[in-house]
């Protein structure tokens, strides 16, 4: 298996910000290298779960309550409802490494952060896979 340059940067900026965000294409690995990387440690939802999705959009507050830092909420474009909770959790709990986001719609996102996580939040755009020959 090859090594993700991206996965030594989550890494350490995780020590840094209370949420990560990784945005990139679709199908390019960012759900299985955040996955990876948590090692089990993380809770992983995904608001492609349609459940999920409706509780994260109409109540964000309740969605937090039942899925508690450290997380991964993969697919967050669909629910830009969640960042307003997402920023007073963290600063409610001061901690860095508690939300690790993923999404595919960079602009929708920006968006959203702009006027929420401001400050709280790293991004990253992962790029597809490519092998450097020797």
């Amino acid at each position: 298996m090859f090594e993700r340059t991206i996965s030594r940067v989550i890494a350490k900026i995780n020590k840094g910000f209370p949420v990560i965000l990784i945005t990139g294409m679709r199908q390019i690995g960012k759900s299985w290298i955040v996955d990876h990387l948590s090692k089990g440690l993380r809770k992983y939802v995904t608001l492609d779960d349609i459940r999920l999705r409706s509780l994260a959009k109409n109540d964000p507050e309740r969605f937090i309550q039942e899925n508690q830092p450290p997380i991964i909420i993969d697919e967050t474009q669909y629910a830009l409802e969640l960042f307003l909770y997402i920023k007073m959790y963290c600063d409610k709990f001061k901690k860095n490494g508690l939300f690790w986001l993923t999404g595919s719609q960079k602009y929708r996102l920006m968006q959203g952060f702009k006027e929420s996580l401001a400050g709280r939040v790293a991004i990253l755009e992962m790029l597809g896979f490519h092998i450097k020959k020797s």
